[in-house]
């Protein structure tokens, strides 16, 4: 069925500036609740009516009806549901009726919500129907698992909108990005989404989709939550810009950047990511392969086919009211000095050449080689080169998991002396160092250990992001928790290692009588007796230590980052 659009855009922002005052006089008595980052960006572009019709966060219906059947319980299609999570120690305490404040994670205020529906949701369920898939290897399941037990929404006042003093030129509403359509005179315009760097390729294609459609270009890059690994996001507002301002027509380009937390559900999102274009006031939209898809599952299999995002955008695209122009594959033709579908490449028997972003990072910038003119622009190509260093001087972390008294700690401690001795500063994160220190007040509940492990992984993080190397041992026996930490890091930069050995070696091992005191019950939850350990699906290495030594063990770690660049021999 058709559904007319509505030129209405819905707006949470309390505009008359007595009710604000009001408001702000109100709020230093309500019960203020901190929201995540995540929950940031969502409350902001509903405030300014990007995710229009929705004026809240989900409630259960709405909820339940857009996991199933990609619609809000009035019939309109939404494929994504937006939520708001709260921890059950919060939400238990939550009335109906009552006004609480929403605030950043810097205890900003940002809006209050009058409490009307506070219910449990799923993860198996949510992930299942959204993204396809259970497996904590996609990012969004992997940070689900740290989510709150139940949802909350009702009414929302919102006081402000995050403020941001990068490039606030390019920072736009829907409305405004409205307003400048008009003013340009443009009756079509192709909104572009993108979360990568630009080269000529998505140049050469989006200028192809102005021509196409006969009308004006929104480029139009998230720079919120991407794909945790993605180059940073200053980097990609310089490219952008410096695009935007040397290589577009401004008579016919519009640059607004998008702060959109993305979920990377591949088909689904694609159609979100139209529905969203349509109430920044775009006609059509780019849909090429891949879209919105965060790589490969634990087993090495795409989480979705390269272009079943086009095809469920097609089913859709009159319903939503915004028409898909879909792109293949394009390849770059030396013969011609052009960009050509990959297909057309084929039937026409022309050589072509193409460069993954895995080969960008990997065989050019952390090489220190000069992209090539045909790839990118010099201008892009120059400020890529000043974010990266070579590899052999790139920061990684070593991430050493298994059971308790498998060697991780000891096998830690040759691989970090071996490190140093070949030039590396080196971080070791030991799990009871770690407990002491870092996570003290922490028990062993499953969510406590998830705290400890994000903690670890957030310092590791950080220590990795500034060229440092870090090695973590930790028992870490959720496999979720462990991929929240990977997708902390840039791709690449978090290696796995399984320190395996059975059970009963590990006991043998025991010299603290820890799996003996477990047993008779005087430990509770203790991973591999009355607790289980879910050991990793692919990791980057696995060390039988039944077989090997611990320096055995640490020498093939060594051998596979040597394997990958970050040592020099």
């Amino acid at each position: 069925m058709l559904i007319e659009v509505k030129e209405d855009l819905v707006s949470l922002i309390i505009s008359d500036e007595e009710e604000k005052k009001e408001v702000l006089e109100k709020i230093k008595y309500l019960k203020s609740i901190q929201i995540s980052q995540r929950s940031v960006l969502d409350l902001k572009l509903l405030a300014v009516g990007a995710f229009t019709p929705l004026d809240r966060f989900m409630g259960e219906e709405d909820y339940r009806n857009v996991v199933e059947s990609m619609r809000l319980k009035s019939g309109t299609l939404f494929p994504i549901p937006i939520t708001l999570p709260m921890e059950k120690e919060i939400a238990k305490d939550l009335k109906e009726g009552e006004w609480i404040v929403l605030r950043d994670p810097k205890n900003v205020p940002l809006a209050i919500m009058r409490v009307e529906e506070v219910y449990k949701w799923n993860l198996e369920y949510e992930a299942k129907n959204v993204l396809g898939t259970t497996d904590p290897r996609h990012p969004l399941v992997a940070e689900m698992h740290t989510w709150g037990e139940y949802y909350i929404s009702g009414e929302l006042k919102v006081i402000q909108l995050p403020k941001y003093y990068d490039f606030p030129e390019y920072r736009k509403t829907p409305k405004q990005v409205r307003e400048e359509i008009k003013s340009l005179g443009l009756d079509k315009i192709v909104a572009f989404q993108t979360r990568n760097p630009m080269h000529r390729v998505h140049e050469e294609l989006t200028k192809r989709a102005m021509e196409k459609v006969g009308g004006g270009l929104l480029l139009h890059p998230v720079v919120g939550l991407t794909k945790p690994g993605d180059v940073d996001v200053y980097t990609r507002m310089r490219i952008y810009k410096v695009l935007y301002e040397k290589y577009y027509d401004k008579k016919k380009t519009i640059l607004a950047f998008l702060p959109l937390a993305m979920r990377m559900a591949g088909p689904r999102e694609a159609l979100w990511h139209g529905i969203i274009r349509r109430n920044y006031g775009a006609t059509h939209f780019i849909v090429g392969r891949d879209h919105a898809s965060p790589g490969k599952d634990s087993k090495g299999k795409p989480f979705y086919d390269p272009y079943e995002a086009q095809e469920l955008f097609k089913k859709y695209e009159d319903e939503i009211g915004i028409k898909m122009v879909p792109f293949e594959e394009l390849v770059y033709v030396p013969e011609l000095d052009q960009y050509v579908e990959i297909n057309e490449a084929k039937k026409r028997n022309l050589k072509y050449i193409n460069i993954s972003g895995t080969e960008i990072r990997e065989n050019f910038l952390k090489q220190g080689r000069k992209l090539p003119e045909w790839f990118t622009r010099p201008e892009v190509a120059e400020i890529l080169a000043e974010t990266y260093v070579p590899k052999h001087k790139q920061g990684f972390c070593v991430w050493l998991t298994g059971l308790p008294c498998a060697g991780k700690s000891t096998i830690a401690e040759i691989l970090a002396t071996m490190l140093q001795a070949r030039g590396r500063k080196v971080t070791l994160l030991d799990g009871d160092v770690v407990r002491t220190h870092l996570s003290r007040g922490l028990g062993f509940s499953k969510e406590d250990r998830i705290t400890n492990i994000l903690r670890v992984g957030f310092v590791a993080s950080e220590i990795v992001k500034h060229n440092g190397v870090v090695i973590c041992a930790l028992v870490s026996p959720y496999r979720s928790a462990r991929n929240q930490v990977r997708n902390m890091m840039e791709e690449g930069k978090f290696i796995e290692v399984f320190v395996d050995a059975p059970v009963e070696v590990c006991e043998e091992r025991d010299v603290k009588g820890l799996y003996k005191k477990a047993k008779e019950g005087l430990i509770k939850g203790f991973t591999g007796v009355d607790d289980p350990y879910e050991p990793p699906v692919a990791p980057e290495v696995r060390v039988d230590t039944t077989k090997l030594t611990p320096e055995e063990s640490a020498l093939k770690i060594l051998e596979f980052l040597k394997k990958e660049g970050f040592i020099k021999d």
